[in-house]
């Protein structure tokens, strides 16, 4: 009686581990096969809530061309009137949303004397394509020629600008370009570091096909960086920026702001402000080259 018992109980315990086994594997296999669709949110609210008019700004809708046939969805918000412009921000938003989420970025480039460049990623909004790590160096690189062949900036009168995902663009494009200066907000030091924050159970390094390894391309990068970041992130740990902030090579500036990932802005405080502007005068106004007049509008 005691042996079947215990033997029912054995095989209790070994089709639990069973269980637990394939869950895991499923779940293993789950964050390998379908990492696009964790890392890449596209799908979501690709309509436009509005466009730069209805906060005021002039701006000219674009299409960009990838050098592999994508078509993206582009703004160019130029200077504001009679003021000369500091120089060209190139913004690159987050994995979720699209340009219409980032009006509010737009209206502080713009009120602080700079005209921006805002563009979709592959598949977001009203782009083509579907999103990948590449395709999105792709795009960035568009969104460049884009500023210095169309729109006639110099390298060194533009900023890169990237939040969250959109920094780990920047930075590589940092890296094959000589921009006036890096701004990463609340971006991570790469897709496998978050992920084996969120999932420490999981071989997460090695399931990883996404890198977007924004602390090593930082070790190559020449331009001044500005990292920002809140403690308060509760998606990317403040620990990321304290990190990309090290990896950085001077001169560097590390401007710490409050609140969560998604509601802690950079434009939600007059400080904040002021230390981004800070920052971009110093790096800028050592620069030479001029302002195209055609910008200024």
């Amino acid at each position: 009686m005691g042996d079947g018992r215990s033997q029912k109980g054995k095989s209790m315990l070994l089709s639990a581990i069973q269980i637990g086994l394939l869950a895991y594997a499923g779940l293993a296999a789950l964050i390998y096969f379908k990492q696009d669709a964790l890392v890449f949110q596209a799908a979501m609210e690709r309509g436009y809530e509005a466009t730069p008019a209805r906060i005021g700004l002039r701006f000219d809708a674009l299409t960009l061309a990838t050098e592999d046939g994508e078509t993206l969805d582009a703004w160019h918000v130029p200077a504001r009137a009679g003021a000369s412009a500091h120089g060209l921000v190139l913004v690159f938003h987050g994995n979720a949303g699209n340009i219409g989420h980032r009006l509010d970025y737009l209206r502080m480039f713009h009120d602080l004397g700079y005209a921006s460049l805002i563009l979709d990623y592959r598949g977001y909004g009203r782009s083509s394509g579907k999103p990948s790590e590449d395709g999105t160096y792709l795009d960035a690189a568009a969104a460049w020629r884009h500023a210095t062949q169309a729109l006639g900036y110099p390298a060194g009168k533009i900023v890169l600008f990237g939040e969250s995902m959109g920094g780990a663009v920047a930075a590589q494009l940092a890296t094959v370009q000589k921009p006036a200066a890096l701004v990463l907000a609340s971006t991570f030091t790469s897709v496998p570091d978050l992920g084996a924050g969120i999932y420490p159970w999981l071989p997460v390094r090695l399931l990883a096909r996404i890198g977007y390894d924004t602390r090593e391309r930082l070790a190559t990068i020449a331009a001044p960086v500005l990292v920002i970041h809140s403690r308060g992130d509760d998606i990317i740990p403040f620990a990321h920026g304290e990190q990309l902030f090290a990896a950085a090579k001077p001169p560097k500036k590390f401007l710490e702001i409050e609140g969560g990932h998604n509601d802690g802005f950079v434009f939600n405080r007059e400080a904040w402000v002021r230390g981004l502007d800070d920052f971009l005068r110093s790096a800028l106004e050592p620069k030479a080259a001029q302002t195209p007049a055609a910008a200024v509008q």
